[in-house]
């Protein structure tokens, strides 16, 4: 019998190990949306018969392509050899520097970074992912490094490029060419938006084909947290109101479907963390039940199946605003209530609503004191 309940949990498993069969029953049962790696086509297709509600992403890199990987399917849009090729013919896919050597990113060995702003490297990334996900148990992709500043040692000026806009310019083309070509075929694009708070506008552009990622929510870190404005700025892009997602379905039938927003917080990797339930208090005081999902993990490792029970809880309708109280951000619900302190320093007292609990039953005080970057959220108590 397929999960029929509300979930709140995103899977990010794209990391090197093999998928267990445990793992897939596991994330089966408690993830709404899943980001696999493309080689995971089978782990995809049992996902989706053990719960045909979830939604699975197919992980594809926007700007790179791996030197290490050698035969399909490929995390990048274009393969290594392929790109070669191409340079052999008198294309120019590859980004290079001024004395022509190609960019690897720092950090990340035999990940070269490919000349986003050329028509041909973005018609043939388009054409190659729109046919491996054809006939694919895939419900689309997430489109990886949508970046916007300059992460991985680019150190600009480059041929053909002496300021970040040309990459900018690159993949907003990139992303509008393989959205359209995806819904067509009745699949979504994701991209893992980076720092929408910097450009105003770009969440919208970007999430216009299925929605957005974002990665680093409310920190860097387990320990780097955004400032106040910056999180503020970064909630605000994704809290506006986006038109939904218009799909072409195989027997030709158009539908339309709301966007994702996705999320992960960045933690020392255990469930424990108290960036996760942060996270989760601010995708409720923000999200107002309308975000679709959210993952906690530390960086780069993407291989487990993190899990707090609190994103199986169903909060209910947004009664009225969020409001804030006593340096903590604070929002009822018909079934719960949620509160977030994004701040240095710790709240003051935070008044509870009465007849509430915690996760797994606990009881809860009349007042909260919320540590800096902490939050929580409670649900109506059972009777």
């Amino acid at each position: 019998m397929p999960n029929q309940r509300r979930s709140n949990g995103l899977w990010v498993r794209y990391g090197g190990e093999e998928i267990t069969d445990t793992q897939v029953k596991f994330a089966a049962e408690h993830y709404s949306v899943a980001i696999l790696q493309p080689r995971e086509v089978d782990a995809a297709r049992r996902l989706k018969e053990l719960n045909p509600n979830i939604t699975v992403l197919c992980y594809k890199c926007l700007s790179s392509t791996r030197e290490y990987e050698g035969q399909a399917p490929f995390t990048s849009g274009v393969s290594f050899a392929e790109a070669q090729e191409q340079e052999h013919a008198g294309q120019n896919w590859f980004a290079r520097r001024k004395d022509g050597q190609l960019i690897e990113w720092d950090g990340y060995a035999g990940h070269f970074q490919m000349n986003v702003w050329n028509p041909a490297y973005r018609k043939q990334w388009v054409a190659n992912v729109s046919a491996e996900l054809a006939d694919s148990p895939f419900d689309g992709v997430m489109a990886d490094n949508d970046f916007f500043g300059d992460y991985y040692g680019l150190n600009l000026p480059i041929r053909g490029a002496r300021q970040l806009r040309t990459f900018h310019r690159g993949l907003d083309r990139l992303i509008r060419d393989a959205g359209k070509a995806l819904n067509r075929q009745g699949k979504i694009l994701v991209p893992n938006i980076a720092e929408a708070r910097c450009d105003p506008g770009k969440w919208e552009r970007h999430s216009a084909f299925g929605g957005g990622f974002e990665e680093v929510f409310m920190g860097w870190g387990a320990e780097e947290f955004l400032d106040v404005a910056s999180t503020m700025a970064q909630a605000h892009q994704m809290m506006k109101t986006h038109a939904p997602v218009k799909l072409v379905q195989a027997d030709g039938t158009r539908l339309k479907q709301p966007r994702l927003t996705l999320l992960r917080a960045s933690t020392d990797g255990t469930n424990r963390h108290p960036n996760f339930r942060a996270a989760l208090a601010a995708f409720w005081v923000w999200g107002a039940g309308e975000w679709t999902a959210l993952a906690g993990t530390a960086h780069d490792a993407h291989n487990s199946t993190p899990w707090v029970q609190e994103l199986a809880w169903d909060l209910g309708k947004p009664e009225g605003k969020y409001q804030e109280k006593n340096g903590a951000l604070v929002r009822r619900f018909s079934k719960g209530w949620a509160a977030v302190n994004i701040s240095d320093h710790p709240s003051g007292n935070i008044p509870v609503p009465a007849g509430l609990e915690a996760a797994h039953g606990k009881a809860v005080p009349s007042k909260v004191v919320l540590p800096p970057h902490q939050g929580a959220i409670y649900r109506n108590r059972k009777h």
